[in-house]
């Protein structure tokens, strides 16, 4: 009994000399989201409950396992934006509550809205779901970095499959709403860019019916057909359906047998619940038993926000928004997301390099930069605006 004592009173005295735990970093970043619509053309696309918040929760947990090591521990704050709620405001918020970061799930005008507001913040926002080019090029900023693909990323990646297909003579179809034409816009640089030739362009109007209450088979099987009619020659159709009102009424009921690619049929796309390559699948497997449902491309940028924000901290040693950038975007950085290669951020315009899926909604068809596409730099470079053609002036 004596001998026990005399052994815990010199382990005592031995941890009374030691210096204490460094108290850990702490790293707190917001989630900040849209409403996105349930006016889908398919129940299977309706958007979940915790979509985008899900895939950063994901990396709150992946960035807690590094840093019981690394000495950092992470929280995610949500804020999904009711209708009609200001987001700059919510953001405001969110910086006052000790967030560092944001993951913006937001239109593009309220994206730059919330970028200028926070300029004297030192917050670093990082863009997961807005396509626009114009927000890394005449409207970029030098506080967002941005995780999502542009349109012209997504328009190159389905363009150089198509063209190693030898598949070069397009129909494009498009949409009535602004969106559709800057889809649309992006798909004829693509297809200057590299060698394909659009024979026609048709306009699907939308007449703003009930998306999927107005679908019946027998009357769009009625309806489709004639807006493909007359076409000159082609080998693939191109939707460019981004306001999701007739694109996947296109597949087999066009009046001549040909494929369809772009928003149904081929999807271009960043991230899709199908992919398993290069072990996406233990990422999709531990998503599914978290979640209930299939990751999807707004949860997989979210989730790369939010590992982005804990390599930039463990290797920076830090939570101040100045330096996170300045790694970020400097020649140290790059990250793994299960797509084959590891990537970075064009310093330039503050967007992420990264391959581009081609997913047909059940299995990966193929993944872009093809072979035989060379950049001097990066392939990934030839997807999307290169930096001697870009406009953007960081502000």
């Amino acid at each position: 009994m004596i001998k026990r004592c005399v052994i815990g009173a010199s382990i005592a005295a031995l941890l009374s000399i030691l210096p204490a735990a460094a108290e850990p970093l702490r790293v707190k970043f917001g989630v900040l989201r849209q409403q996105h619509s349930s006016e889908t053309l398919s129940i299977l696309d309706l958007p979940a409950e915790d979509d985008t918040l899900a895939g950063a929760l994901i990396g709150v947990a992946d960035n807690n396992t590094t840093g019981r090591f690394t000495g950092q521990s992470y929280e995610a704050i949500d804020a999904k934006l009711a209708s009609g709620e200001d987001a700059v405001a919510a953001a405001q918020k969110l910086v006052d509550e000790g967030a560092i970061a944001i993951i913006a799930d937001l239109p593009a005008d309220d994206l730059l809205h919330v970028a200028d507001a926070l300029k004297s913040r030192d917050a670093l926002l990082f863009n997961v779901s807005a396509t626009d080019d114009r927000l890394r090029e005449d409207d970029c900023r030098a506080n967002v970095v941005h995780v999502a693909p542009t349109r012209s990323m997504l328009t190159d990646g389905l363009a150089q499959y198509l063209v190693w297909k030898q598949w070069r003579r397009w129909l494009l179809v498009k949409g009535s709403h602004p969106r559709d034409e800057l889809l649309a816009a992006a798909y004829r640089a693509s297809a200057k860019k590299f060698g394909a030739k659009i024979v026609d362009e048709r306009v699907y109007v939308d007449t703003e019916g009930g998306r999927r209450s107005d679908s019946g088979s027998v009357q769009t099987q009625r309806l489709i057909p004639p807006l493909t009619q007359g076409a000159p020659a082609y080998d693939v159709l191109i939707a460019a359906d981004e306001s999701e009102v007739f694109g996947n009424y296109l597949p087999y009921r066009t009046w001549d047998p040909r494929p369809v690619a772009g928003s149904a049929g081929l999807a271009p796309m960043s991230w899709d619940a199908a992919h398993e390559q290069w072990g996406a699948a233990q990422l999709q497997n531990r998503f599914r038993k978290e979640f209930r449902r299939g990751m999807n491309a707004r949860d997989h940028q979210a989730w790369v926000a939010a590992r982005m924000i804990g390599e930039a901290a463990t290797r920076a040693s830090s939570a101040d928004p100045k330096e996170l950038a300045a790694f970020l975007t400097g020649p140290d950085f790059s990250i793994a997301a299960f797509k084959g290669v590891r990537l970075s951020v064009r310093p330039w315009n503050r967007q992420l390099r990264q391959p581009i899926l081609l997913s047909d909604g059940r299995m990966t068809v193929s993944v872009s930069p093809q072979e035989g596409f060379l950049h001097q730099t990066s392939e990934l470079d030839t997807l999307g605006v290169d930096k001697p053609e870009t406009k953007c002036r960081l502000k």
